[in-house]
């Protein structure tokens, strides 16, 4: 190849890089901007201001993903075009280069450590439990299914409420119990902080909400906590699953996630209320019924057993009355025999 025909290679490839990666970045936000999906990188459309912290972070994640591809890329093409083979003669031989080897050490530990250090300041934004929640449900995971309690407050505050007693339990005003067959569904409000406390009896399983975009483990024999505050406008039905696998039926550990407005959301609790009521009631109906029952039953009991004794104090007075009775009649018989008895004797004199 002359001389000249490669300088000018060299001069087109100069002047239409720099056009080309514009081009290419104006592509990319146009698309960005046709599709709110392609911006999320696969991430649901986040429903609470927790999600889209999380969402904020992967975007992150990935624009310094993009920007190490773009320089190693980069760098690739640069090393093929301009220092590709163009004669026989043997390139410098260098041991080193410094300034390069310092950027590839350098470069790694800023990269790794931007990420580390918004990873640790989103996780601890997204397990802060300090601010006062508008609605607490505890989630009890089991093999196969979900059980969500609406409690009157978190087990923290119970537990603070009762002197820092870690056993106090608050109450449970009505609860939604899933089987396999039978999804559960966890009803939310619209603008709402809700406070969720993780429990299970079993197994370690994963209480997974993907339109929150963060999931957290429920661990056997330690509890875990988290709260996510409600977007408005975000009305609908969400799917939740368990994100650990816990078992045979994993795949069945299935639930659903209903958001309401607010009219609609208080009407519905208030049902719930009403009917919790009113099973409490006829279960203690039921439950005084049984103690009545009881009760009954002792005193008929009693009153049998003191008809018993009467009847058998009754019994032993006839029989001593016939024992006495047959002892006079067989002293008379005694009597009338002596007397015959001495009758003859002064007959025979």
């Amino acid at each position: 190849m002359s001389p000249t025909r490669h300088r000018n290679r060299r001069e087109a490839v100069r002047r239409w890089a720099p056009r080309g990666a514009v081009l290419a970045a104006l592509g990319l936000a146009a698309t960005g901007c046709a599709s709110n999906e392609f911006t999320r990188l696969g991430v649901p459309e986040p429903i609470t201001e927790q999600g889209q912290r999380v969402l904020a972070l992967w975007q992150g994640s990935w624009v310094a993903a993009f920007a190490v591809g773009l320089l190693v890329w980069g760098l690739i093409v640069w090393s093929i075009i301009f220092h590709r083979k163009r004669s026989e003669q043997l390139p410098p031989q260098v041991r080193y280069n410094m300034p390069i080897e310092a950027l590839y050490t350098v470069l790694p530990i800023v990269v790794i450590a931007v990420l580390f250090y918004f990873t640790a300041r989103d996780q601890t934004y997204l397990l802060e439990t300090d601010e006062k929640a508008d609605a607490n449900i505890e989630v009890v995971a089991f093999q196969w299914s979900w059980e969500f309690n609406y409690l009157d407050q978190s087990k923290a505050e119970a537990a603070e409420a009762a002197g820092g007693d870690e056993d106090a339990d608050p109450e449970i005003l009505f609860s939604e119990v899933g089987t396999p067959d039978q999804m559960p569904t966890l009803v939310l409000r619209e603008g709402d902080v809700v406070h969720f406390d993780l429990h299970s009896p079993d197994v370690i399983h994963s209480f997974w909400i993907p339109a929150f975009a963060f999931k957290l483990d429920v661990v056997p024999g330690h509890d875990n906590e988290f709260q996510v505050k409600v977007n408005e406008g975000t009305a609908g039905t969400y799917m939740g699953r368990c994100a650990e696998l816990c078992g045979a039926d994993h795949t069945r550990m299935l639930f659903q996630v209903e958001v309401m407005e607010p009219d609609e959301y208080d009407a519905w609790y208030a049902e719930q209320q009403e009917a919790a009521e009113a099973e409490q009631a006829e279960q203690a109906a039921a439950e005084a019924g049984a103690e009545g029952g009881e009760q009954q039953g002792d005193a008929e009991a009693s009153t049998e057993g003191e008809g018993g004794q009467a009847e058998g104090a009754g019994t032993e007075g006839a029989d001593e009355e016939a024992q006495g009775q047959d002892a006079s009649d067989g002293g008379e018989q005694d009597a009338a025999a002596r007397d015959e008895e001495s009758e003859e004797e002064e007959a025979g004199r």
